[in-house]
């Protein structure tokens, strides 16, 4: 880079650091919120998760054209206007005065959001030398693992002892920082300026992107809602999807200047390094949505109490992230995401075991050693997979690698939801079995309540219903709790499964030299 060579390499961390935490803070921030916002909009269970849903389908959709983006009105000033976007939707959204005004917000605001962190990583994979980058991903991905510690309990303080609107309003003073560093320390390097000259600009991948990567993430939000198949709705928009996805394959592999560069999936260690990172966004969002529910629904413990459970997790994730980092500059970041990928099972077989006897420290440790796993994975797995890619495509290819981990994160809590209620059922159908006349144990187990209850001073015939309301009650959370066990089984397989697709990474050379440019 030609113009930034006078600006410290960490001033620049910081610069971009900022905008990527104001974003990851708020795709978490609001699911605290939602009942609190459907009180005061007037708004039913399912009207108002399309907060959630828009703020997604918008970020997904502009991912992967991030890179397009950037060549088209240059890098600098295409994150100074998605800062500006980004902070003036969330003013916007804090100010909407009913649901629909605060989807279409929460749109706008997800799009100038998804662009902030692939274009936050491309400067930060550029601004460092090849050795260095190990370290530089480590300090993005404290920032990163930062958002999902913070939000949610950010989210529940301030809708406790504020109002939900707050939680959008506290982006304004960061955004205009970030906006301030940027004008300063941020400039284009010399391949951006020279690609400045006019691009044909890719009509039909912009419309068959959007409406792929939108119909996508509408399926997977609203897919276990709807009953998936059994529902026109979801049939409608997975046929878009799928219809749209083939269409623009062809579309982007034939035109001069696509949006999405495909061909990069030519580079096998490139497309390696995203299958991993997709399933590892299947592993971590449906297990970081699995263990709070487990938390609330069945344990009866407090959103903060479910909150502390996750806290050292994040505090593990971010201790580690800075000695991997160091690691990385001398060890094979392969072998470092291998250690990750077993860690990331033994939690899940951990949480497979969980039973509703267990006390706070049962369920906070596997969480840890999640912790452990995560940081060993992101990092080093972001730098192998972006260390053979020229600098020319960063933008491009950092966009894929933010999107594929996104849409493993919705496959995951959309399978997890899914597989909740069947095994659900499944369990409570079992276990009703054992409950009849003719068995002595749940004969006694009767009595015993109906005793109690008696000596309460309830009346008989009441006391018969309520005991076997309570057995009821029991049965179902017994069944709740071998469904989630056999989720995190699951899980935990996914994360081993992946193992073998590390042989195809490449590892880096950590010469000081920049990577090549094409």
């Amino acid at each position: 880079m030609s113009e930034d060579k006078s600006i410290n390499k960490w001033l620049i961390t910081i610069t971009v650091m900022l905008p990527a935490i104001m974003e990851i803070i708020d795709t978490s921030v609001a699911n605290v919120a939602l009942p609190h916002m459907q009180g005061s909009l007037n708004a039913g269970t399912d009207e108002v998760t399309w907060v959630l849903t828009s703020y997604l389908v918008a970020n997904a959709v502009v991912l992967p054209m991030t890179g397009w983006l950037s060549r088209v009105f240059g890098r600098k000033r295409f994150l100074m206007t998605c800062i500006v976007l980004f902070t003036l939707a969330s003013l916007l959204c804090g100010a909407a005065p009913n649901l629909g005004s605060l989807i279409l917000f929460r749109v706008l605001q997800g799009a100038a959001g998804g662009a902030l962190i692939p274009i936050s990583q491309a400067i930060l994979m550029e601004t460092f030398p090849p050795h260095q980058r190990g370290m530089a991903m480590a300090i993005f991905g404290v920032g990163a693992m930062f958002g999902p510690i913070v939000g949610p309990a950010l989210g529940g303080w301030i809708t406790d002892n504020m109002n939900w609107r707050w939680i959008f309003y506290i982006n304004l003073p960061i955004g205009i920082i970030a906006m301030a560093m940027c004008a300063f320390f941020i400039f284009d390097p010399d391949y951006l300026k020279k690609k400045a000259e006019k691009i044909r600009i890719d009509y039909w991948g912009l419309f068959l992107l959007t409406t792929s990567m939108g119909s996508l993430q509408v399926v997977l939000d609203k897919g276990q809602q709807d009953d998936w198949f059994s529902s026109s709705f979801i049939i409608t928009f997975s046929l878009i999807f799928i219809v749209s996805m083939i269409a623009l394959i062809r579309v982007e592999l034939t035109h001069e200047h696509p949006i999405i560069n495909l061909r990069l999936f030519k580079n096998v260690s490139f497309s390696a390094g995203n299958l991993i990172m997709f399933v590892v966004g299947f592993a971590l969002y449906s297990s970081i949505m699995l263990i709070p529910l487990f938390l609330q629904t069945l344990m009866g413990y407090s959103a903060t109490d479910a909150g502390m459970v996750m806290a050292p997790g994040g505090v593990a994730t971010l201790i580690t992230m800075p000695f991997v980092g160091a690691a990385l500059a001398k060890r094979d970041g392969r072998k470092i995401v291998f250690i990750g990928l077993l860690l990331g099972a033994t939690s899940m077989f951990i949480m497979q075991g969980l039973n509703l006897q267990g006390a706070f420290w049962n369920y906070t440790w596997p969480r840890i050693v999640l912790g452990f796993g995560l940081a060993m994975i992101f990092v080093p797995l972001t730098t192998v997979t972006l260390a053979t890619i020229a600098r020319t495509e960063m933008g491009n290819a950092t966009g894929m690698f933010n999107l594929l981990r996104n849409i493993g994160g919705s496959v995951g809590i959309a399978m997890a939801a899914t597989l909740l209620a069947r095994y659900e059922q499944f369990y409570q159908t079992n276990l009703v079995a054992h409950i009849n006349p003719y068995n002595p144990t749940f004969q006694m187990r009767l009595g015993e309540i109906k005793q109690a209850l008696i000596t309460k001073g309830i009346s008989v015939t009441q006391a018969d219903h309520s005991a076997l309301g309570m057995v009821y009650g029991e049965v179902r959370r017994q069944a709740g709790a071998l469904a989630f066990n056999r989720i995190f089984f699951i899980i935990g397989l996914a994360f081993l499964v992946i193992i073998p697709l590390l042989l195809l990474l490449k590892r880096p050379a950590h010469q000081s030299a920049p990577p090549p440019v094409h």
